[in-house]
């Protein structure tokens, strides 16, 4: 697509998840695409179709909770292929695993993830999923029944496939995040990821040597005895979305469920914790 556009860099603190409800809102109001950045989020929206008054509708600008500032500016012809060739450079994790848009070339690392993020969360760039990313590179999922919770680009899931697990359920509230798990999948050639749309109320009955859940703190401790329950003796549940002073609330809820904690990994103040069952 190629017209004029706004484009607005919001400031976000805390970061999550009022990145993820801006998302939400602004694409309610007719925002098209969005840029992850690490304080804050890049959206676009056809000129045309924005009024001065618009984001007065943006509920979260008004939140107490989080303090939100943004400049606007105006792009002429927007190439898309160009903004995310500007906006969405390669990562490389430990120096093994590269996670990569289409257009970038290929790299000569041991694991190669090509996304194509779109809207969704989850590109490698965030500190969250970087470091995802570094635990289930660190562990073994060879013949694993994996479940990717919030799923987002899907790059947790396709990982996890490549690495060997048996399948992975990956499931995500968002249409978007689905839509674009799906198209990850297919373009990353693994068969055996289930993608859903929905959330902790599709898992019951379901069980899971190794979880992954990167969302946020309030949505972690609400559905936590849901993981708990699906989670197979002896697996593994890997948490991320939250910071490093959260750890003490996350880890009485997880010891209060009878599981055990077992390593943290910390990245711009952010974490992604491991326990076991």
């Amino acid at each position: 697509m190629s017209s004029n556009y706004l484009e607005f860099k919001f400031k976000i603190e805390p970061l999550q998840p009022a990145s993820e409800i801006l998302v939400a809102e602004l694409g309610y109001l007719g925002f098209e695409s969005f840029v992850e950045e690490e304080d804050g989020l890049t959206a676009y929206i056809p000129a045309e179709e924005y009024e001065d008054d618009l984001l007065a509708g943006v509920h979260i600008l008004q939140s107490e909770e989080f303090q939100i500032t943004y400049s606007k500016g105006e792009i002429e012809q927007v190439n898309w292929n160009e903004e995310w060739e500007k906006n969405f450079s390669p990562i490389l994790v430990d120096d093994i695993c590269s996670v990569r848009a289409p257009f970038h070339p290929e790299p000569d690392t041991e694991f190669d993830i090509v996304i194509e993020p779109k809207m969704s969360f989850g590109t490698g760039h965030h500190a969250t999923t970087h470091m995802m990313i570094q635990h289930i590179l660190k562990n073994d999922w060879n013949d694993k029944a994996v479940l990717d919770m919030g799923c987002g680009t899907g790059v947790l899931a396709i990982l996890a496939s490549i690495k060997g697990a048996k399948f992975v359920d990956a499931i995500d509230i968002d249409n978007w995040c689905y839509q674009n798990t799906l198209e990850n999948v297919e373009r990353n050639e693994c068969d055996n990821i289930n993608v859903e749309e929905g959330g902790a109320e599709l898992l019951q009955g379901r069980k899971y040597n190794m979880i992954l859940a990167n969302i946020n703190r309030n949505i972690l401790l609400r559905d936590l005895p849901i993981y708990k329950d699906c989670l197979k003796k002896g697996g593994n549940l890997f948490l991320s979305g939250f910071y490093e002073e959260d750890i003490p609330v996350i880890k009485k809820a997880c010891l209060e469920l009878g599981l055990n904690y077992i390593e943290h990994i910390e990245r711009s103040n952010w974490v992604a914790v491991k326990f076991s069952a």
